[in-house]
């Protein structure tokens, strides 16, 4: 087992003692419903998704009614989570591209659902692995950006290529919890301010 390797798993082995019970942070109640919050979430905290989701999905409670939305009534309801109107397309025209080519249905393999408006390879993984289980790759934020090059296990700022590395290194059964795990740890410890990292639990780990 290489260094790299070695390390990595020694961090995920900490991570999760101090997250033993890890998931996603967004609130939905089916896949359509998290692909509506994971593209609200680009640039946006989740607390606010949850926020403005909470209305947002008592008013569209169906995938017909994203189908037949006005653009500009939904601009307003998803305003305060920024980047609306690219976020207000993606959407609606998600909706309309699930109806029409896939039955309703939120899919359900990599090669379909990066075929979907709005989702690149962190939204896909983050739909995959929740919705349905399918763990393809490793959902990459900008905590896991931030993180993962602190601690050495990546030199990249591109997601696909961080992505590429951390996959090398991750053990697969720990995938789809690593996202999660390195969010709520950058969330509780180690946010993204100047700050002293003396105290953070995995201080031993940066700079590597």
């Amino acid at each position: 087992m290489g260094n790299k390797t070695k390390r990595t798993h020694n961090i995920i082995s900490k991570l999760k003692k101090l997250f033993p019970d890890t998931k996603i942070a967004l609130s939905y109640s089916n896949n359509f419903e998290l692909l509506v919050s994971v593209i609200l979430s680009a640039q946006c905290t989740d607390k606010k998704v949850n926020e403005v989701t909470e209305k947002l999905f008592k008013k569209y409670k169906t995938l017909e009614n994203y189908v037949n939305a006005n653009s500009i009534e939904f601009e307003k309801d998803i305003h305060s989570t920024g980047f609306y109107r690219n976020k207000t397309k993606n959407i609606l025209d998600a909706a309309k591209l699930i109806k029409e080519k896939y039955n309703g249905k939120v899919p359900k393999t990599m090669e379909k659902i990066l075929k979907v408006p709005g989702v690149a390879r962190k939204t896909a993984n983050v739909v995959l692995g929740n919705a349905y289980g399918v763990v393809e790759g490793i959902a990459v934020d900008t905590h896991v950006i931030r993180l993962s090059n602190l601690w050495g296990l990546t030199h990249h700022r591109d997601p696909v290529k961080i992505e590429r590395d951390l996959m090398a290194i991750v053990p697969k059964k720990d995938w789809f919890n690593f996202t999660y795990l390195v969010i709520d740890y950058g969330r509780k410890y180690c946010t993204a301010r100047v700050r002293d990292h003396s105290s953070c639990p995995l201080s031993k780990f940066e700079g590597a």
